[in-house]
């Protein structure tokens, strides 16, 4: 072996040390994944693929064990949320310049990881007598709820806005077949298929703003966005608002704030009732917890903007839902799923007040924790009332409002759970939490300097009192000679029983220590 020149060693030396930070480089890019961070909503997700390709080897008398199997994965994601608690994690971050992450799993998320995950996991549970009785396509069913959870769950997590859309879609579009499952109806065809249109010209709208944004920052992150758009060079200043402005409109439809709420109604009419159901609180709250992302993460700078523009779609959401709700009467007319629609139409223009509050603020964290506390509420006891109307609705029947005169001496423990649950939405007593949700949203727009949209939103809260104790004092008003009687209600299902037990069980549970709702809600800072 010949001996090396010390010109050749040194040149050797220096290309091995060039190799070496090389390698160094590649190591820093393939970064480690916090398996634990993300394992909710991947456990949903791999449930939902465990579910399709089980129901093509189960025989269709043993399809049932798909929904117990959707339960059981839902309670497995929502118990991963625990090694978490107390303990901010990040993953998927960049490994040069600004640590900036893809996910994170903070309060905020698990706050909202745990409404989205509960909410379906009931969902689960009351979908169970539906999907047999109405003979829907339970694999398909199942499949379809575990994946849009999983989205819903990966949404508040999400710190970029390319992985925020992806979310968005992925809780969305299994959303748009669950409501068309009952195939052959046209009003399912039908509300399946508005759904899906105004869904999709929101998407476009808000991809529009996010290459708005993109183009004008040069990044994705949220983080990022937040400090680049103050300093946007003056000849870009309008494509930036723009992309605000854009991104904001197309979150707008998802929350079904006004002017964006047409599709609402026929929607939840046309679907299953407890695909409205989750459509209500989880697709409500896969909504919220991305407009509060865009807007007090990314846009900060912009809430001289937003700010008023939320107030104003707050007041016109809350005042058009109410509105819609009173026009439904107790009459043969009108049904007990459309009532429940319009009203969440109102209850969202409740849930946009802190958010809009928290652009005229300093503390935009304690708007954003007035908000989880109303939804957590609001998630409970919607839900709730949704149990009821699906434990005693008839397959087929279209649900009349007056079905439900009398219903106290034929069920008088589902007559008085729907009761509750309306007079929480209401914020009546013994309702105590739906209050006090009601004055911490009162209390963050006073607080901002929001006086008038404090007065539209009392004035909304009486306006609710009448369509919400109209139904409730139906159900203790005994038919008139003049009325033919109604058709026999069906009994409840072991399912349904269940189901409006455990939420009214935490309903009133919360009713009993409201201060434990909102101080949990309260800890979901950024």
């Amino acid at each position: 072996m010949t001996a090396l020149t010390a010109p050749q060693g040194a040149h050797h030396l220096a290309e091995g040390a060039a190799q070496r930070v090389d390698l160094a480089k590649g190591a820093d890019l393939v970064q480690s994944i916090d398996w634990a961070a993300i394992a909710p909503p991947t456990i949903a997700a791999v449930a939902a693929l465990v579910v399709l390709v089980a129901d093509l080897f189960l025989a269709e008398r043993h399809k049932g064990l798909l929904g117990g199997l959707t339960a059981a994965a839902l309670a497995l994601a929502g118990l991963a949320l625990v090694p978490l608690i107390g303990d901010d994690r990040a993953t998927f971050c960049l490994t040069a310049g600004t640590r900036a992450c893809s996910y994170v799993a903070d309060p905020f998320t698990l706050t909202v990881q745990f409404l989205v995950l509960g909410g379906a996991f009931v969902t689960a549970l009351l979908s169970m007598a539906p999907v047999r009785q109405e003979r829907l396509p339970a694999g398909e069913f199942w499949f379809l709820l575990l994946a849009s959870a999983s989205g819903a769950a990966l949404l508040p997590a999400s710190r970029d806005l390319a992985t925020l859309v992806v979310a968005l879609e992925v809780a969305s579009l299994p959303a748009f077949a669950l409501v068309g499952l009952r195939r052959g109806e046209r009003l399912s065809s039908e509300a399946a298929l508005k759904f899906f249109l105004s869904s999709v010209a929101a998407t476009a709208v808000m991809l529009l703003g996010v290459s708005f944004v993109y183009a004008t920052t040069g990044s994705m992150h949220l983080s990022t966005v937040a400090q680049a758009l103050p300093g946007v060079d003056s000849r870009l200043h309008t494509l930036a608002a723009t992309g605000v402005a854009l991104t904001l409109v197309g979150f707008a439809f998802k929350t079904a704030a006004a002017p964006f709420h047409f599709w609402v109604p026929d929607t939840y009419v046309g679907a299953p009732v407890p695909v409205a159901a989750y459509l209500s609180v989880i697709g409500k709250a896969a909504g919220f917890s991305g407009l509060i992302l865009v807007t007090v993460r990314a846009f900060p700078s912009y809430a001289d903007a937003w700010g008023p523009a939320l107030a104003v779609l707050a007041a016109l959401t809350m005042s058009v839902g109410n509105l819609g709700a009173l026009r439904q009467r107790t009459d043969r007319a009108h049904s007990a799923v459309r009532l429940l629609a319009w009203s969440s139409v109102g209850q969202a223009g409740y849930l946009l007040v802190p958010i809009a509050a928290a652009g005229y603020t300093e503390e935009p964290d304690r708007a954003v924790g007035a908000t989880l506390a109303y939804a957590l509420m609001y998630a409970v006891v919607n839900l709730g009332a949704f149990a009821v109307v699906a434990a005693l609705q008839r397959p087929g029947s279209p649900g009349r409002l007056d079905d439900y005169r009398g219903l106290v001496r034929t069920h008088p423990l589902a007559a008085a759970a729907l009761a509750f649950f309306l007079l929480c939405l209401a914020g009546l007593p013994p309702g105590i939490v739906g209050l006090f949700a009601k004055v911490t949203v009162f209390q963050s727009a006073v607080d901002a300097g929001l006086g008038w949209l404090a007065v539209v939103m009392a004035l909304n809260v009486v306006i609710a009192l009448v369509y919400y104790l109209t139904w409730t004092a139906l159900l203790f008003r005994p038919a008139t000679g003049r009325q033919p009687a109604a058709p026999a209600l069906p009994r409840l299902s072991a399912s349904l029983t269940a189901t409006v037990a455990l939420t009214g069980v935490l309903a009133l549970a919360a009713s009993g220590a409201p201060q434990l709702v909102l101080r949990f809600a309260g800890t979901a800072l950024f």
